[in-house]
């Protein structure tokens, strides 16, 4: 705890030490420019908004779209699905609607739905003909993302990598956010993060993105549940976004299965080995809602597969998807 909050608490006496000649939710002081902030960054504009967004490999191979975690996260730690491009595919990477350098937005914008609309717009945006096949590769909440776009519409996805998506209904989804905080509910690094909300105010979206940024130490201490051995990547979180999305689904809630028996394709269905809050039960059980998951444990790595389980993940995603091919 004591290195934890020490580091944490350095990162807050950097920004008071900029208070004299700057203001604490200056663009640019406490964390990085968005889209439509800095030109320089790559982006789209798609369904109303400006995305942060990069490709990889001949855009008229199949294309696989890369959804991150969240709801609020980015796509950095992802970027190892990048090589996937030298496998003859077309890899799209996109920060989410008000998430990593993304545009932000009103709290009142963020609908599930909106998320699958702008997916819809991505998708169309890259497209280069009719016939190409659209794969879907989601983590965590990006799985989640994927799922639902597949329950919407099933015929447009040739393909689907999910990695540990906590659930695909509301009332599940619950039940698992329960069972996670039920492991550590007061974990010392939780401590640290409510002496620090104490000390660094701010409503605006680079304060709020800031403090979620120190928060995501928790995913790294020694406590945590989710099997990450050290400090992961990203960009900028979405604060904002993130609690938006969640009290928009305590209103009016989710169900992401609803149509999912007229998908017969198969799906690569990935958990970690080392995640002690999701496990193979888990995974069988959210698994469950489609007809032809195949399901696969990564070895020797926690929730952020992608990253530091790239070399146990890459073989057999590379497997499954010259299936699709």
């Amino acid at each position: 705890m004591k290195t934890l909050f020490l580091t944490l608490f350095a990162a807050a006496a950097v920004m008071f030490s900029s208070c004299d000649t700057h203001e604490p939710n200056e663009p640019g002081l406490l964390v990085p420019l968005t889209v439509d902030e800095d030109g320089n960054l790559p982006s789209i504009f798609v369904n109303g908004t400006q995305l942060h967004a990069e490709t990889f490999g001949n855009p008229n191979n199949p294309m696989i779209v890369v959804l991150h975690g969240g709801p609020g996260g980015d796509y950095r730690s992802n970027l190892n699905c990048s090589k996937l491009s030298a496998d003859s595919f077309f890899v799209v990477f996109y920060d989410q609607r008000s998430s990593g350098l993304s545009k932000r937005h009103n709290a009142s914008t963020i609908t599930t739905q909106i998320f699958i609309d702008d997916l819809d717009a991505v998708i169309n945006y890259y497209r280069t003909s009719p016939t190409q096949k659209v794969i879907l590769l989601g983590h965590s909440w990006g799985a989640m993302l994927a799922t639902a776009y597949i329950n919407q519409y099933p015929n447009r996805v040739a393909g689907a990598i999910l990695i540990e998506p906590g659930a695909f209904t509301w009332e599940a989804t619950k039940k698992y956010i329960e069972k996670e905080r039920t492991l550590n509910p007061f974990g010392e690094s939780s401590n640290d993060f409510v002496y620090l909300d104490q000390i660094i105010t701010g409503s605006d979206h680079n304060t709020l993105d800031y403090k979620a940024s120190l928060q995501n130490a928790a995913d790294f201490s020694k406590e945590n549940k989710v099997g990450n051995t050290a400090p992961y990547p990203f960009w900028r979180f979405g604060a904002v976004c993130t609690k938006a999305a969640f009290e928009y689904v305590k209103e009016h809630s989710f169900d992401f299965t609803t149509n999912l028996s007229q998908y017969s394709t198969p799906v690569l269905f990935a958990y970690s080995e080392l995640n002690e809050v999701y496990g193979r039960t888990h995974a069988q059980e959210v698994a469950a809602a489609f007809s032809n998951a195949q399901l696969v444990e990564i070895k020797g790595t926690g929730h952020e597969v992608t990253y530091f389980g790239w070399d146990n993940f890459y073989p057999v995603a590379k497997a499954y998807l010259n299936t699709i091919k």
